[in-house]
C-alpha cells in the first residue's frame, strides 16, 4: 500500500514539474511551481537544495522499484544540475551543499568537493560548528545536522561528533528535548525557533554516531510537540514545504535502528499516520495526487489558487519523501 502511494507521487511530481533545462536535449529538472510562473517554465527560480531533494526521491525510488528508466533519469539530471549552476557546485549557503552531498553520495557519486567546502566552513567562534552561509555570522542545525550525517557517512566520525556535540550543548532546550533554529554568534542569541526538519537533522545525526540515548530523546521530544494527533505539522510553503518531509525521513530511519521499545515504535506511527492523513487529504490533478502542505488538512482543488502552497515543489517533495519513508516500514 505505501510503495503504491509513493509510486503514484513520483508519478505526479515527474509529471508536472520535471522539464528540460532552457530546451537543452538531454537535461531534466524540476521546475519550482505547478503550474508554473513564467520564471519558473525557464528555470530562473530554480531552488538548489529543493533539487537536492528531488535527487534523493528519486533514489529512494530507485532502490524501491529498480528500473533503467530511473537511472538514466538520475543521472540526467545530476548532469543538469550542474549545468543550471553554471558548471559549479559551489552555492553560498552550507546547508544546501550539506544537503546534495548527501543526495550525491547515494548516487555513488565522488562527494570530495562538499567535505572541503563544509570544512572550509568551520571556525571555533560560537564553540565550534559550521557557519549557515558565507560571510554571515549565524550558525545553526539545518547547516551542521546534514554536515554532521554526510561527514559520519564519508568516514569523518570525528568531524561529526564534534558538530552533534557543539549542536547538543548549543541548540538542544534542556527542558524540552526539542532542537533549536540556531545561534548569532556575535551576540550570543540562540533563535529559539522550532523548525520540524532542525528535529529530523539532529535525529539523523545521533543515528549515524549511535547516539542511541540522545535519537530516543529527540523522537519523544517530536511526539510530544510537533505532531497534534499523530501527525507531523507542517510549515507552510516555501522552503518550510520541505520541513516535515526532512523528519519523516529520519523518523522512518531510526525506526529500522533503534532497538525495539517505545520510541522506536513512536518513529513509526509518526511516519504512518502522517503518511496515512497525507494521502488521505490529496486530490486527483493532472499526472497523480496533488498533496496538501498541511497533512492534516486537505489540498486545495485544481486549480490551485495562485498563492497557495500546495504550487510549491517544496510541499510536493516533502509529500513524496514522506510517503517514501512510510514505504521502507
Amino acid at each position: 500500500m505505501h510503495s503504491d502511494w509513493a509510486a503514484a507521487a513520483e508519478r505526479a511530481i515527474v509529471t508536472r514539474h520535471l522539464r528540460r533545462v532552457w530546451g537543452l536535449p538531454g537535461t531534466l529538472l524540476a521546475r519550482s511551481g505547478w503550474p508554473p510562473t513564467p520564471d519558473q517554465r525557464v528555470h530562473w527560480h530554480w531552488n538548489y537544495w529543493w533539487q537536492a531533494h528531488l535527487l534523493d526521491c528519486l533514489v529512494d525510488a530507485q532502490l524501491r522499484d529498480p528500473t533503467p528508466a530511473r537511472d538514466a533519469a538520475i543521472d540526467r539530471f545530476v548532469s543538469s544540475m550542474r549545468v543550471r549552476n553554471f558548471g559549479t557546485w559551489r552555492n553560498d549557503y552550507y546547508d544546501d551543499l550539506a544537503w546534495l552531498g548527501l543526495a550525491l553520495r547515494r548516487t555513488g557519486r565522488d562527494v570530495g568537493f562538499f567535505l572541503d567546502e563544509l570544512r572550509s566552513g568551520w571556525t571555533p567562534e560560537g564553540g565550534g560548528g559550521i557557519w549557515w552561509r558565507r560571510g554571515d555570522r549565524f550558525k545553526n542545525t539545518p547547516s551542521n545536522g546534514p554536515a554532521a550525517i554526510l561527514f559520519a557517512r564519508t568516514g569523518d566520525a570525528e568531524r561529526a561528533r564534534e558538530l552533534l556535540d557543539w549542536m547538543d550543548k548549543t541548540l538542544v532546550d534542556p527542558d524540552t528535548g526539542l532542537v533549536w533554529d540556531g545561534l548569532h554568534v556575535d551576540s550570543h542569541e540562540v533563535v529559539r525557533e522550532i523548525y520540524t526538519y532542525c528535529q529530523g537533522v539532529f535525529l539523523g545525526t545521533c543515528l549515524e554516531m549511535s547516539e542511541m540515548d540522545r535519537a530516543a530523546r529527540t523522537i519523544r521530544a517530536v511526539a510530544a510537540h510537533c505532531a497534534p494527533g499523530g501527525v507531523l505539522r507542517g510549515q507552510g510553503g516555501g522552503d518550510g514545504g520541505l520541513f516535515a518531509g526532512i523528519l519523516a525521513r529520519y523518523l522512518a530511519l531510526a525506526a529500522r535502528r533503534l532497538p525495539p521499545g517505545p520510541e522506536a515504535d513512536a518513529a513509526r506511527d509518526l511516519v504512518l499516520t502522517s503518511a496515512e492523513s497525507c494521502w488521505t487529504g490529496a486530490v486527483d490533478a493532472p499526472g497523480g495526487p496533488l498533496f496538501s502542505p498541511e497533512w492534516s488538512e486537505p489540498a486545495p482543488a485544481p486549480p490551485v489558487p495562485k498563492t497557495h502552497p500546495a504550487r510549491d515543489l517544496s510541499v510536493q517533495l516533502g509529500a513524496w519523501t514522506l510517503l517514501e519513508a512510510a514505504a521502507t516500514l
